[in-house]
């Protein structure tokens, strides 16, 4: 019987070191059948044959197998020293790694670390971003950096270049449209300062522009010192528009010492250029010595009384302008006062425009005297959004009444209620000259419409009444109906937001069958509905020779209400209505349809194209 011990103090022990992993070896026990022991390179004894193959350079790892055996039929005294000796042998002679292989670990290992450094500082510097410069660096000036004219902000000098040629070329064609045509529009260009100091040139001498806006462009109380020295020697230029530039006082200052000597403008637009009382002032300076302005505008800006006062100097010395614009400002009561004490010794202005003030009722009552004591003849007036009661409508009719030149009157969004009403309507029926009549926006109801309807019965002067935006329901457009039915001469009649509903639509609608008179009327957002349409359709079959436009928007028809009118519209082959709008109502595409083919119709049946708005 043949038997193979492994004994390292009693337990065989295997260690495996994996040195290289470009080395590999191959051990295999030896089959034999008498197993005897075997000594390796470093002189450890093996019960196996030892079978290395070794592959270079693709050395892998190292496999090291220390064990103790025993042959077969020996003592145990023998066991145990030959045990001994072995553990000795083994414990004396430990491995020791080859140069070689040292060197095979630590070369690679190099190679990696040296690898990874470089290509961490490659990701570094590609994806690390710049720390930030300093304050006094980024405020010094890049080189290279070129300025646009057009819109937009400072380019890098490649890009940069291009949009500045790019620029010149757009100014250079803006230089020949004022070299080349009677009116020129530039406004919205955005063009600013160095942009207008360039165009200028193109004015000066130019014998061909005659109106030019330059108005909201960018152009600052700087931009327009390059007017001057060229406004002086243009004359041909009569119309200037410079509104929409945030000129400021500094810049009105600048701009009315360019005009004290020039004889050719006469139309100054200056809305919106963030000016006050100090710029009013320059104004109203250079307005005394300017005889050739004939309108100027200054709309939206930040005039106080101050600025009223100054401006009601001038207008008492100055004998050549004619409009005033003035919307939107700060005036107040005490403005409207001192502007009427200018007004008094006018007598050149014919409109008037103070929309947006707030003057009130005391404002209205010191304006209309002034206006009453004047000697000038008035043709326009505007005190729309004045916070104006009955109180100051009263102070209105008692000078509509006197008046013999005024022809356009506003009080648009005031709160003049059924009582100003029957004021302004007692005045009207006095009046022989008024033609346009604002009274939208003033809480008017049935009762005071029904006094304004009665003026019509005997005025034929009146041509357009605007009464939207009042509460006048089915019964005010009743009243206004049977009078408008077989009198008047109103030709523009303006209900929108009345809520007269598909009621008073029907009194409308039977009112249109028998008047002659209307060409343009107003219907919008009064609840009509298909009912309301269906009606106005009916009165459509039937041939009317002045209703020329029709207004339905926001009425939420549907397509009965569509195709109703579409009918109609088919089976009357004289009609003349060439415009009609249905903007935001409830149509689906089939009563859009409806009305689109009717349109063709219309434009078959007459030559006449009827234009449809959705």
């Amino acid at each position: 019987m043949v038997s193979t011990a492994f004994s390292l103090c009693s337990h065989p022990k295997i260690s495996f070191g994996f040195q290289n992993k470009h080395r590999t070896e191959l051990w295999a026990i030896s089959s034999q059948k008498n197993t005897s022991l075997h000594r390796n390179e470093l002189g450890l004894i093996f019960p196996f044959t030892l079978v290395s193959i070794n592959s270079r350079p693709l050395e892998s790892r190292k496999l090291s197998i220390r064990a103790a055996a025993a042959g077969s039929g020996g003592s145990s005294s023998r066991r145990d020293g030959s045990s001994r000796r072995v553990y000795r042998q083994s414990q004396a002679l430990a491995p020791v790694a080859p140069v070689k292989d040292i060197a095979s670990f630590v070369l690679p290992a190099g190679a990696f670390l040296v690898v990874t450094f470089v290509l961490w500082k490659l990701v570094e510097k590609i994806l690390v971003p710049k720390p930030s410069k300093s304050v006094a660096e980024e405020n010094k000036p890049t080189q290279g950096v070129k300025w646009s004219f057009a819109a937009g902000t400072n380019l890098l000098s490649s890009f940069g270049a291009k949009v500045e040629r790019e620029s010149r070329l757009k100014l250079n064609d803006f230089a020949k449209e004022l070299r080349s045509f009677r009116s020129v529009d530039m406004s919205g260009r955005n063009f600013g300062d160095e942009g207008l100091f360039f165009l200028a040139e193109s004015l000066a001498y130019n014998q061909t522009a005659e109106e030019v806006s330059f108005a909201a462009n960018g152009i600052t109380a700087e931009g327009i010192k390059a007017l001057d020295g060229i406004l002086q020697s243009n004359i041909a230029l009569k119309s200037l528009n410079l509104s929409g530039n945030s000129i400021g006082d500094e810049g009105v200052k600048s701009l009315c010492d360019i005009l004290v000597d020039n004889s050719g403008i006469q139309t100054l637009q200056l809305s919106s250029s963030a000016f006050g009382d100090e710029g009013a002032k320059a104004i109203a300076e250079m307005l005394k010595k300017n005889s050739t302005l004939r309108v100027i505008e200054l709309n939206n800006n930040l005039i106080d009384y101050s600025g009223f006062s100054s401006l009601a100097g001038a207008i008492l010395e100055n004998k050549s302008i004619l409009s005033i614009y003035l919307n939107g400002n700060y005036g107040g009561p005490l403005g409207a006062a001192a502007l009427a004490k200018g007004l008094e010794g006018n007598k050149s202005l014919r409109e008037l425009y103070l929309q947006g003030n707030s003057i009130g009722d005391e404002g209205a009552r010191a304006l209309m005297a002034g206006l009453s004591s004047s000697k000038g003849k008035l043709t326009a007036l505007d005190l729309a959004n004045n916070s104006i009661g009955a109180r100051g409508a009263f102070h209105v009719a008692e000078y509509v009444k006197k008046s013999k030149s005024l022809l356009w009157i506003s009080l648009y969004m005031n709160d003049i209620g059924d009582e100003g009403a029957e004021r302004i309507a007692e005045a009207l029926k006095e009046n022989r000259t008024v033609t346009n009549v604002d009274l939208g926006g003033n809480d008017i109801h049935a009762k005071g419409i029904s006094e304004i309807a009665k003026v019509l019965k005997d005025n034929s002067v009146i041509t357009a009444l605007e009464i939207g935006y009042n509460p006048i329901g089915p019964d005010g457009a009743k009243a206004l109906a049977e009078v408008l039915k077989f009198n008047g001469n109103i030709k523009d009649l303006m209900l929108g937001w009345c809520q007269i509903g598909a009621t008073g639509a029907e009194h409308i609608a039977d009112m249109l069958k028998y008047n002659s008179t209307i060409s343009s009327l107003d219907l919008r957002a009064n609840g009509l509905r298909d009912e309301g349409a269906i009606c106005l359709a009916r009165s459509l079959k039937v041939v009317n020779e002045a209703l020329t436009s029709l207004n339905l928007g926001f009425n939420e028809i549907r397509d009965e209400g569509a195709f109703a009118i579409a009918q109609a519209l088919k089976s009357n082959e004289d009609v003349r209505l060439t415009s009609l709008s249905l903007m935001n109502n409830f149509l689906t595409k089939l009563g859009q349809s409806a009305i689109t083919d009717a349109s063709d119709h219309v434009y078959e049946m007459n030559e006449k194209e009827l234009n449809i708005v959705f």
